[in-house]
C-alpha cells in the first residue's frame, strides 16, 4: 500500500483558505449587524452561525476546486 504524503505547504494552505472563509463569513456577519441596526455583541454571541457558514463556505470552495481539478485533468491542461 501506498502511503499518503501531505507536504508542509499544503496544509498550511488549507489553513488559509478556511482562515479567509472565517474571516469572510465574519464580515459578513457584521454587515448584517450594520444593515440590520443591530447590537454589536451579537458579533460574538452569533460566532455558531458564523462558524458554519465558514465551514460551508470552505466546503463549497473546495468542491468548486475539486471540479476545476477533475475537468483540467480530463482536458490535460
Amino acid at each position: 500500500m501506498k502511503d499518503l504524503v501531505i507536504r508542509d505547504y499544503q496544509v498550511m494552505r488549507e489553513i488559509g483558505i478556511l482562515l479567509i472563509c472565517l474571516i469572510l463569513a465574519e464580515g459578513v456577519n457584521a454587515g448584517a449587524i450594520i444593515a440590520y441596526h443591530r447590537p454589536w455583541y451579537e458579533l460574538f454571541t452569533q460566532i455558531g452561525y458564523v462558524v458554519c457558514f465558514g465551514l460551508g463556505l470552505y466546503v463549497s470552495i473546495a468542491i468548486i476546486r475539486l471540479i476545476v481539478l477533475l475537468i483540467r485533468k480530463i482536458f490535460k491542461i
